[in-house]
């Protein structure tokens, strides 16, 4: 029961933590089984990514804080796909 699928529109500074960083860190998290970061612009000093989170009870505040915490902000939330049991 809840999230299992989150799209977000993320931009990110170039400097900082690579995409498979950022991969490898979103793992991490508690109930994240698969991550799909796709790079959709490069500026001067931004990209723009769309990350794909798929899981279990995916807690969207926790994968906020880490991408933040990574020098990335969440610009939209453009799919969510929650489940409940029975």
């Amino acid at each position: 029961m809840g999230i299992t699928k989150l799209v977000l529109d993320v931009l990110k500074t170039l400097k900082g933590p690579t995409i498979i960083d950022v991969a490898r860190r979103l793992l991490e998290i508690d109930g994240v089984s698969r991550i799909n970061i796709k790079v959709n612009e490069i500026d001067v000093e931004t990209l723009t990514l769309t990350i794909t989170i798929e899981g279990s009870e995916i807690d969207f505040d926790t994968v906020k804080n880490t991408l933040e915490g990574m020098g990335a902000v969440v610009h939209s939330v453009d799919e969510v796909i929650a489940t409940r049991d029975g």
